[in-house]
């Protein structure tokens, strides 16, 4: 059975890949009867500033929701208020 370690690095490394996110990091790790319900925070390039068309550097904050199973499979994931 996995511990809450090999889960958060399970989560980081899934919205890295799935995000192109350079920044993750898990702020809340919580067992259910059905796995493993995550929160992580992840900086992205800005939406608003990269549909302009313009080159920045700055990144927004968003909270995402990853849900995975036993196994560490993720089963969903989202953003958190969406």
């Amino acid at each position: 059975m996995a511990d809450i370690v090999q889960v958060g690095k399970a989560v980081c490394e899934f919205l890295k890949q799935t995000l192109n996110a350079k920044d993750v990091k898990v702020i809340k790790v919580t067992k259910t009867s059905e796995g493993w319900e995550t929160e992580a925070e992840v900086y992205e390039e800005s939406s608003f500033i990269k549909a302009l068309g313009l080159s920045t550097k700055v990144q927004d904050k968003n909270f995402y929701e990853v849900k995975l199973n036993d196994s560490l499979e993720v089963e969903s994931y989202g953003r958190k208020g969406e």
